[in-house]
């Protein structure tokens, strides 16, 4: 390790790694840890600074996560947030209650002292994001109360002598307007830190581990051509060198132009290892006839893992030049938002099994290395840029490893794929030709299958299916709201869809934002 940690003690929170991700904006290096961990543990790391999240429980509820007094008297710099926040209220005698005065969402707050560590240089008035029924009371001694709201007269308090810090709302979220100058200053002032965490030692820090992880194995990586696979290769390739071999699996259910482009600009640039699996046949079998996009994903996800096994027995040995190359070791480009969504955080739900986390078999042969699986989609360019991986790569719009089978409402086909290929190619043609590609998060073109509308066209009546439009403006892809995309260019859009793809007759947008939606469509 070559920075201390800012250890992120998860309560529960949905937003725990989202916390760790603002203290690495900060460029302070950070790292989450369970509420579990023994203060003793906590205090083994060495820690820097330690930011309590916040979680769904009451502190004064039987079982709820508890805070041990110690930590707060080890001299290490504290943050609480929300239920953090309460519970160092709680355990340094403070009181907390419920007060039936609850608050949700966009909050004004008055900021009392506004040359205080947390609020130096901040308005009086600002809105943060709240979620909590329960509040702090009384303050605990010694602390200053330094921000107040209508439902919580006791927002925040320090105490500069102990170096002791916290808030009642959520200062990771963007809602919360100066959230990261509070973080930050908590960081910079209140802590002391240097900041001077880059990506750089991002990625020392995750060659250092994978190497350490691999040792002397041969590994292959699940390379898609997207920027999660390709930075995932590039970071594992310069830990281990030739011990790497990429596999790029054509499942048949990949965009236009996919597989020409792993090699015409990650493998040309990169000069990785590359063996190409044509799998068209055995993904379409397994999916034929199957609507439900769970069981979809959970196919797809078994199936990448048996083409990686022959693979490791077959293809890599004689592509090696010898039958005994064991592979031990395949690379998934795993983000944070996967884990979360598959139900891999602590204390969430599972919204969607993705096929590289909870789609994959239960009798997995290989050890998975998943540099990236605690990174967000914009930490992951970053690394990506520091490693060389190309722009077109690293600046490519996400793009869902299942591919399109996930993108058609309705079992698959090679039939309704053709259809979603030629309206996806012409969609991504014309927001191109318009200049919004770095406007726009992702763009998914859905095929309804499993709908038809009457239309008319040349004067005739038409039977046909409907592509939804899915624009998206995303920081992370945890949240997301949909792209006012100028009508002018949907309107180019629908015309050459409905011109030029015969079995399509209506073109409609997605104005819903994540949450309540998610950006697929399933």
């Amino acid at each position: 390790m070559t920075a201390r940690p800012v250890l992120v003690v998860d309560f529960g929170a949905q937003y725990a790694q989202l916390i760790a991700r603002r203290v690495r904006e900060a460029s302070c290096f950070s790292e989450v840890v369970p509420h579990t961990m023994s203060t003793e543990e906590m205090l083994a790391r060495d820690p820097a600074a330690i930011i309590l999240s916040g979680g769904p429980s009451s502190v004064y509820a039987d079982g709820a996560p508890g805070l041990d007094g110690s930590l707060l008297e080890a001299g290490v710099p504290v943050f609480g947030m929300c239920y953090g926040f309460q519970a160092m209220a709680q355990a340094l005698g403070g009181t907390v209650e419920r007060t039936g005065l609850s608050e949700y969402g966009s909050t004004p707050a008055h900021i009392l002292d506004g040359s205080s560590t947390l609020f130096n240089g901040q308005p009086a008035e600002q809105s943060v994001w709240m979620s909590h029924g329960d509040s702090v009371g009384s303050a605990p001694d010694g602390m200053r109360v330094t921000a107040a709201t209508a439902g919580a007269p006791v927002a925040a308090f320090e105490d500069d002598e102990r170096r002791l810090y916290g808030v009642q709302w959520h200062p990771e979220v963007m809602h919360s307007t100066f959230g990261q100058r509070v973080l930050e200053n908590f960081l910079l002032r209140g802590a002391g830190l240097a900041g001077d965490w880059t990506p750089a030692n991002v990625v020392d820090e995750l060659v250092s581990s994978v190497r350490e992880q691999i040792g002397e194995s041969r590994v292959i990586c699940a390379l898609s051509g997207g920027v999660d696979s390709s930075v995932a290769a590039a970071l594992v390739q310069q830990a281990v060198g030739d011990q790497l071999t990429c596999v790029f699996v054509d499942h048949g259910l990949l965009r236009a132009g996919e597989a020409e482009q792993v090699e015409k600009d990650f493998v040309t640039a990169t000069g990785v290892d590359l063996v190409v699996v044509d799998a068209r046949e055995r993904f379409l079998s397994a999916l034929a006839g199957v609507s439900d996009p769970e069981e979809k994903r959970k196919i797809i996800g078994r199936e990448f893992i048996r083409v990686f096994e022959q693979a490791a027995r077959d293809i890599v040995g004689a592509h090696l030049g010898s039958d005994d190359h064991p592979v031990e070791f395949l690379v998934q480009g795993t983000l944070y938002p996967d884990v979360v969504e598959s139900g891999g955080g602590s204390g969430t739900a599972n919204i969607k099994s993705h096929h590289n986390v909870g789609g994959l078999p239960e009798d997995l042969q290989f050890t998975l290395v998943e540099p990236l699986r605690l990174l967000f989609k914009d930490e992951v360019r970053a690394v990506g840029a520091e490693l060389g991986v190309p722009d077109e790569i690293v600046k490519r719009q996400p793009f869902p490893g299942p591919g399109l089978a996930i993108r058609i409402v309705g079992a698959v086909s090679e039939e309704r794929l053709e259809v979603l290929r030629a309206a996806d190619r012409i969609a991504r043609q014309e927001l191109t030709a318009a200049g919004l590609d770095d406007e726009i998060w992702q763009c998914p073109v859905v095929l309804l299958a499993d709908v038809r509308s009457v239309g008319v066209q040349g004067d005739g009546r038409t039977y046909g299916h409907p592509i939804v439009l899915r624009p998206v403006s995303s920081e992370d892809a945890m949240t997301a709201d949909w792209t006012r995309v100028p009508y002018d260019v949907l309107a180019k859009i629908s015309t050459r869809i409905t011109n030029e793809v015969p079995e399509v007759n209506r073109v409609v947008l997605d104005v819903t934002s994540k949450p309540p939606g998610t950006i697929e469509w399933e």
